[in-house]
């Protein structure tokens, strides 16, 4: 028997004057987003005040990441690099212009920055110096989204391929063409066996990380209408989710890949654009998710009713 969660709407935050494409979560009750008005607001879900603006940029934000170990908020700022700002004194760390095209992602681990961009390079920055120290050319399509684990990046481009590169010697260890499009998110599951991977052509796909270094397909599920925007597993590895430029979110079951929730304007009161970026809080049974129509949600999704 399928166990399915109920969903309640608990808030829906607004204040950003244009798209959300940005979510990351500062502790358990905190999160910041970020979209094409280059506002950084951070919110609170304990009490649903008013957010508060961190910082701001000039251009388009597509990708944060945050380090609470050292209070680094990365910031990756379309068409002027990188900027890692402390968000609690709101002062700028340091900045990098790297490059002049869209960021699309960072991912880190204690040492390295990992950037991908869209002229298709991934850019990988010293932590201590702050210094580029390796670029990354792969493909001439953009770079859309990245996975880090102790040995290896793993990276999804616009020409619909998965590229594993060893962290070590940056040589490149498999190349598959995954997708028809745009691989736009990938994530590794809490038990580091599996990938999953989401594309413009809107199929979700399991790939199997057990075999060594090689990506083995398991499942490909013909998820969304549209493009597959973002996955994130919630912190208790049961269930993860997918959202969509359909302007729903699914929720599905870790062990079969089953679909077990749907998300949207007409069940429970969604997003009436695309959804962007979702994002699991670790206190609660709380989901965020971000759009198009300029609306941050909070849902609570609860087995146990």
């Amino acid at each position: 028997m399928i166990n399915r969660p109920s969903i309640t709407k608990e808030h829906s935050f607004t204040g950003h004057k244009d798209a959300i494409y940005a979510l990351c979560g500062l502790n358990e009750h905190e999160f910041v987003s970020g979209g094409a008005d280059g506002h950084i607001i951070k919110w609170d879900t304990n009490g649903y005040a008013a957010g508060k603006v961190v910082a701001k940029v000039s251009t388009s934000v597509y990708a944060l990441s945050y380090d609470p170990s050292r209070d680094h908020l990365f910031i990756g700022q379309n068409f002027d690099g990188l900027h890692v700002i402390d968000p609690v004194a709101k002062q700028e760390i340091t900045s990098l212009q790297m490059t002049r095209t869209h960021i699309f992602d960072i991912q880190f681990d204690d040492d390295f920055l990992y950037i991908a961009t869209g002229d298709g390079a991934i850019y990988i920055v010293s932590r201590e110096s702050w210094k580029l120290v390796k670029t990354l050319n792969l493909s001439q399509k953009s770079a859309r989204t990245l996975q880090v684990d102790e040995h290896r990046i793993y990276a999804g481009y616009s020409d619909g391929c998965i590229r594993v590169i060893d962290k070590k010697s940056y040589l490149l260890i498999q190349e598959i063409q995954a997708h028809k499009n745009s691989v736009f998110s990938l994530c590794i599951d809490p038990t580091n066996k599996m990938i999953l991977s989401g594309s413009r052509d809107a199929h979700l796909k399991i790939w199997s990380l057990e075999d060594g270094n090689t990506l083995f397909l398991t499942e490909d599920i013909v998820a969304h209408m549209y493009t597959i925007n973002n996955i994130s597993y919630h912190s208790n590895g049961l269930y993860f989710i997918t959202c969509s430029m359909d302007k729903s979110i699914k929720i599905w079951d870790s062990g079969t890949f089953k679909l077990i929730r749907i998300i949207d304007k007409g069940r429970y009161a969604g997003h009436g654009t695309s959804v962007n970026k979702l994002l699991s809080m670790p206190n609660k049974n709380s989901l965020i998710s971000c759009s198009d129509d300029r609306t941050i949600s909070v849902w609570d999704i609860n087995f146990s009713k």
